[in-house]
């Protein structure tokens, strides 16, 4: 159980409030009572997702734009940005300037506040190309980025991100942390979502195949949504300025082929297969391999709960629920 307690009564501003991130960290915010002020562009979205709560306050705007300079909050949580894979190819200067001007933008406006905290909601795929070779991978052990890539777009801005946090942190000393999250699981998506583990589980239910358009290589651990609030919010209340932090559950490691394979047997019991149609021209991200160590993060009190199955187990029940 998340222990919320230190928010109670606390105002906090969370951007990108609608996305599978944002959602959940203002609904569990809201069940301590804190006042949450809810960043977003869609005023339907909003109501979609937190009708009836009076504790939630909208503030619509773009998030390069967003005027937050009069609002008295004591922690941020920044999480707007660009996330469809297919956007970092086909939209690559509006993938990096929603990352990089929206930060620059709320960072600009914390100046003269006096914030308890702030956290960055980063992504693991700011590590970049490291080693395929499962060793431990640290928040400073960086590889290598292809920046003439413009699949780029995202990760390249996102490191960019991080520093934009540490740079305020020196030379203004606004408490900004980040915090790099493994691929996140859970209920929060809609049925239609285009990421690879609501493929899986959209499989599962329908009964179909699982296609994979890759080799499947890519080797790193997931997270389940509870836990990466537990994580961000031990960040934000823990966290030192100017660090950086990573969450995953490595308990989780293992490669995209690997995790289709576990659903099929253990979810699906076999009655689909997992299928292969090879599309290299898809702008999918070079393979990768991060075994991610958490153990910076751990030293704050947190710890994961969720394994691979049962993060599947519980989206897959969501989504049947939303169906």
């Amino acid at each position: 159980m998340i222990d919320f307690s230190s928010f109670k009564n606390s105002s906090v501003l969370v951007t990108g409030s609608t996305g599978l991130i944002g959602k959940a960290l203002v609904h569990h915010l809201s069940s301590q009572r804190a006042k949450i002020y809810a960043c977003c562009r869609s005023s339907e979205k909003f109501k979609a997702c937190f009708h009836g709560s009076d504790n939630i306050i909208p503030v619509y705007g773009d998030i390069c734009n967003l005027d937050i300079s009069s609002l008295d909050v004591d922690y941020i949580v920044h999480a707007a940005g660009t996330t469809t894979s297919k956007d970092f190819v086909d939209k690559p200067v509006e993938t990096i300037r929603t990352a990089v001007g929206g930060t620059l933008n709320i960072l600009d406006q914390c100046k003269d506040k006096k914030l308890k905290g702030f956290v960055y909601i980063s992504s693991m795929e700011a590590f970049g190309v490291t080693p395929a070779d499962n060793r431990d991978i640290r928040e400073n052990d960086l590889g290598y980025i292809d920046v003439m890539n413009v699949r780029s777009s995202y990760s390249e801005s996102k490191r960019l991100c991080e520093n934009l946090c540490a740079s305020y942190a020196s030379e203004y000393g606004v408490p900004a942390k980040v915090i790099r999250l493994a691929q996140t699981v859970g209920p929060g998506v809609s049925y239609t979502d285009n990421r690879v583990t609501v493929q899986f589980a959209r499989s599962v239910i329908e009964g179909k195949d699982i296609v994979l358009k890759t080799e499947g290589k890519t080797k790193r651990p997931i997270l389940y949504i509870d836990d990466a609030v537990s994580a961000i919010l031990t960040v934000l209340e823990k966290g030192k300025p100017g660090e950086c932090y990573t969450a995953a559950n490595p308990d989780t490691f293992c490669t995209i082929r690997e995790t289709a394979e576990t659903i099929i047997r253990d979810i699906a019991h076999d009655k689909i297969k997992l299928v292969f149609d090879l599309d290299p021209n898809a702008g999918y991200a070079p393979d990768i391999c991060l075994n991610l160590n958490v153990d910076k993060l751990k030293v704050l009190g947190w710890e994961p709960k969720v394994g691979l199955v049962e993060s599947y187990r519980r989206l897959i029940e969501s989504l049947n629920n939303a169906k």
